[in-house]
């Protein structure tokens, strides 16, 4: 899953914040808490505002938190916008048909009965993704169906299921079981012994196979995602359909005292959040959902207690680090790289610029997470925590500062390190890329940064790389036309020889004809 920040141009790149020359779209946080927002299939809507040169637009409107593609929602109103009771009938209606077709409670009805199912009779169909019964399988006749499901891939449904890879919608990658059992040794050594795992299925899922296996579980999990085919694999105790852009719980106050009692049990003590949101989120409203989850652990919590954090991880990419930080003051970033199975880039054993830029943020002190050094990290007594083995101790910065693995420099003119592929511009007077645009690329042009032009008509665009690109679309245009006459002369051809075909046949049945009446 993924936000509505890409869909509207609200991208988020290092370190970024909201520039006086920024342009896109902004969440605004600040609403009116005594008008709710409209509702969408994916819950309570958030309020936008458009950005162009730093100067916000005099009307916000309501859009999808947890799309940023239209055609996966088009919720759209302006904030002043007045609805008919026809349109917002129209609306509920919508929103009913978008919801999932069995009830949480028809989920655990089901997945009890398909566990009590022998071997041969337990079926999965591939095209719906979903466990079928017996009376289910006249329906599913002709779909891809697999069948001896056994208990083992019950209990791994992410390996079950597809991966729901629309970067524009979903976006879900899975951890690599690399990082899967770090994490759950991690947790195991901290004393952990409840995780409430935020958006991720394969840990929970490791997580509850490793307590099966146990004589005495140490730790168990609460999953809570907006992928609700998981529905289907676990009891109610264990999986709330959840969005954390707008903390909707879809299956109302149930689902919510769930959670609440989960995260209050034991007094709230041995409890830890683990979230990994997609990377294409807007760090805003997240941090909102995250510190609502925190009220709710506190209201379970002494007068005593009360300067206590809840330990989270938040998994996100290290060029958040401001933002995340921004919401969170005492949280800070581990220099251990996490992995995906599906993902083409974010995979272990990368070197340099092909490393996962994907960290864990954290308020646990630095000095109580032990990295393997057998995965190349190592431990700095100087700055009293583990980090990578290339992250060189800084003198001068008197710190660990690189942030992607790679031995970064010190900039004596910044005062701070930078990336060993980066110089000091000295008109920009800071450390950026060589060739890089003084002014900064905004709406216009992404080469000089110019509004009243796009890149492929700039007049610093080198002679050189116009001709070429001229060339290549003029190659490209040929090609496009020689297919094309290609095709019609196929076309024609064809028609001559039907024609041909169909002549032949004709004088063949009269010679017949005259044949048979002679």
């Amino acid at each position: 899953m993924a936000t509505l920040g890409d869909r509207l141009g609200a991208g988020e790149a290092e370190g970024s914040a909201s520039s006086p020359g920024s342009s896109g779209v902004e969440v605004v946080l600040s609403s009116d808490p005594a008008t709710p927002a409209p509702r969408c299939p994916h819950g309570p809507t958030l309020l936008f505002v458009k950005v162009s040169q730093g100067k916000e637009d005099t009307r916000r409107f309501y859009a999808c938190s947890a799309c940023r593609d239209r055609k996966d929602c088009n919720f759209f109103q302006w904030e002043d916008e007045k609805l008919s009771g026809a349109r917002l009938a129209a609306r509920e209606a919508h929103n009913r048909r978008c919801q999932p077709p069995l009830s949480r409670m028809q989920c655990v009805q089901r997945y009890l009965k398909f566990i009590e199912l022998p071997l041969s009779q337990r079926k999965f169909c591939q095209r719906c993704q979903q466990l079928l019964l017996p009376d289910d399988w006249e329906k599913h006749r002709e779909h891809q169906v697999m069948g001896d499901i056994s208990v083992t891939q019950l209990k791994r449904p992410s390996q079950l299921l597809s991966p729901l890879e629309n970067k524009k919608t979903n976006a879900q990658y899975l951890f690599a079981d690399r990082s899967c059992q770090f994490l759950i040794d991690l947790l195991s050594t901290l004393g952990f012994r409840r995780v409430l795992c935020v958006g991720t299925p394969r840990l929970h899922e490791l997580i509850r196979l490793k307590a099966s296996g146990d004589k005495k579980p140490n730790i168990k999990s609460l999953l809570l995602d907006i992928d609700f085919r998981y529905s289907q694999f676990y009891m109610e105790d264990s999986f709330c359909h959840y969005n954390m852009f707008n903390h909707h719980f879809f299956d109302g106050e149930a689902a919510l005292e769930v959670c609440r009692t989960f995260l209050q049990e034991d007094k709230g003590e041995g409890v830890i959040m683990v979230t990994d949101p997609p990377f294409g989120g807007l760090v805003e409203p997240l941090a909102v959902t995250f510190k609502k989850l925190i009220a709710m652990w506190k209201e379970g919590q002494s007068q005593d207690n009360s300067h206590k954090e809840l330990p989270i991880f938040w998994i996100f990419p290290y060029f958040f680090e401001s933002r995340i930080c921004q919401f969170f003051p005492s949280f800070h970033m581990l220099d251990y790289q996490v992995d995906y199975d599906n993902h083409a880039l974010y995979k272990h054993g990368k070197t340099g610029r092909k490393q996962s830029p994907v960290r864990i943020f954290t308020n646990i002190p630095p000095n109580k997470i032990i990295l393997p050094v057998e995965e190349g990290y190592r431990f700095c007594p100087l700055c009293q925590r583990y980090v990578s083995l290339e992250n060189q101790h800084c003198e001068h910065c008197n710190s660990c500062t690189s942030k992607d693995g790679r031995k970064w420099n010190h900039c004596f003119l910044c005062k701070k390190c930078v990336k060993p592929s980066w110089i000091h511009c000295s008109i920009c007077n800071h450390c950026a890329l060589p060739g890089h645009s003084c002014e900064g690329p905004r709406d216009g042009c992404f080469i000089c940064g110019e509004l009243d032009h796009k890149r492929s008509t700039c007049p610093n665009i080198s002679a050189a790389t116009r001709v070429s690109n001229t060339l290549f679309f003029r190659a490209v245009r040929k090609q496009k036309q020689r297919k094309s006459n290609k095709m019609k002369m196929e076309t024609t051809k064809g028609q001559a020889m039907n024609h041909t075909s169909v002549t032949r046949k004709k004088k063949r049945r009269e010679r017949a004809h005259q044949y048979l009446c002679s």
